[in-house]
């Protein structure tokens, strides 16, 4: 579809000038939200809760020391605001150029560590001096960059937002926000009979693979459950913590799938996150959907030569009860194959056959290992994480009709996000989502 012309800032100031106060008291009304939300009733000795709040106690990440310089970073630069003395095009650039700029870091990060794993380097640290001062001065600059890069990236995605989903005078509302940082592991619980997620807690950044797995073995003997330790992309805190990933395309859907969730959070769809699992994977898919599409309308109007020429789900009848169509010959279908891999794991769990349901996946994490997919764990808990992203036609969440049933909604709504959120922001169950679907 067409996109109108991108505007000119400086012509536009009086008017950003003039509800840049709503902006901020939208944006205070949301952190007061965001805070009263993690309060809740402890639960009673011995529950679930209280017993794995006690093993990871030393292990949780510190959100509000994270939100208390995240948010002084983001004031000290609306103070400034120089983003907004910059034409449009200059804009454009000082992104393009940072974006390059993380990708240079981080070839050089792979150029250190391969040098430490070369058997026929005698003395890496001397033999990577001088690419790790270059590796130093480029991150030097990418962090005096990295603000103004995160501000032009959340106006111009807001200014989509805005258009094209929720505003409030010319502003999207709720605000969009973003921090490009470490982020925190995420401990998944489900029970060993079904897949779900019962139990969640965020982790510091950089737990090693032996400090996740001697965890998840505690947790899983302790409780009778199944447990998985997994790093993430992003999540949805205020401002919305994102993965250094060099790619705009990345950060403009990261950015607008947080935003979504954020919107959805003053919902009926967004209060029951935590505790009602259809209403997870619902909120989950709706976030994939719009925040791919923003994305791909932000990359349209101001980075034309980046944006996806199609959509990357096919539209077939994604419902059909027949499986994906096998791949070329020669090549591995990683999406096809878990999906299978989910199929035959709710088979099992449905008829009570536990052990071996984890007996085949195990099988299976190592057929994937065999095929360059070097999972760590696969079980359980696995799929209740990934398998809530159910926006992909095949992949973790198997037959679940929740993501046929949004889709069928967002095809409805003529892939419009504001008519898509209207519908789907109070539906919070599988019959809601199919009635309103036309099921």
């Amino acid at each position: 579809m067409k996109i109108p012309k991108p505007f000119s800032l400086p012509s536009r100031l009086p008017a950003l000038r003039f509800s840049w106060s709503a902006y901020r008291l939208a944006l205070l009304m949301l952190l007061l939200t965001l805070v009263v939300g993690l309060e809740s009733e402890g639960a009673p000795p011995g529950a679930l809760k209280t017993g794995v709040d006690r093993q990871v106690a030393d292990l949780r990440f510190d959100f509000l020391g994270w939100e208390a310089e995240a948010l002084w970073g983001k004031l000290t630069l609306w103070l400034l605001q120089p983003q907004r003395y910059m034409t449009e095009a200059d804009r454009s650039r000082f992104v393009r150029d940072w974006v390059e700029r993380v990708s240079q870091a981080q070839r050089l990060e792979a150029k250190i560590a391969d040098a430490y794993a070369d058997p026929s380097v005698q003395d890496p640290f001397q033999a990577t001096a001088e690419v790790r001062a270059e590796k130093d001065r480029v991150r030097w600059e990418i962090a005096v960059r990295q603000p103004i890069a995160e501000a032009i990236i959340e106006e111009q995605v807001g200014v989509v937002l805005a258009r094209d989903a929720s505003g409030i005078l010319g502003q999207p509302a709720p605000p969009v926000g973003i921090h490009i940082t470490p982020l925190p592991h995420v401990l998944i619980i489900s029970p060993r009979e079904r897949i779900t997620v019962i139990q969640q807690a965020e982790l510091v950044p950089g737990l090693t693979a032996d400090r996740a797995d001697a965890l998840e073995r505690q947790i899983d003997r302790a409780f009778n459950v199944s447990s998985l330790v997994t790093p993430i992309g992003g999540m949805s805190a205020w401002p919305a913590m994102v993965l250094e990933f060099p790619s705009l395309e990345w950060w403009t859907e990261v950015a607008a799938h947080e935003w979504t969730h954020h919107y959805l959070y003053f919902f009926p769809l967004g209060w029951e996150y935590e505790d009602n699992w259809e209403a997870r994977v619902i909120n989950e898919t709706v976030a994939t959907l719009v925040g791919w599409e923003i994305s791909r309308r932000t990359l349209v109007q101001y980075y034309p030569d980046l944006a996806p020429s199609e959509e990357p789900w096919a539209e077939e009848e994604e419902e059909s009860s027949s499986p994906p169509p096998p791949p070329p010959p020669g090549t591995f279908d990683f999406a096809a194959e878990m999906h299978e891999t989910r199929v035959r794991v709710d088979q099992l769990l449905l008829q009570g056959r536990i052990e071996e349901a984890e007996a085949y996946m195990e099988r299976r994490r190592q057929f994937f290992w065999e095929h360059g997919y070097h999972i760590r764990k696969l079980n359980q808990a696995y799929f209740a994480f990934y398998g809530s992203y159910a926006a992909a036609p095949v992949g973790a969440a198997g037959k679940d009709p929740v993501g046929p049933a949004v889709r069928r909604v967002w095809r409805m709504t003529v892939r419009d996000p504001r008519r898509f959120l209207h519908q789907v922001r109070g539906v919070t169950s599988l019959d809601a989502l199919l009635q309103l679907s036309g099921e």
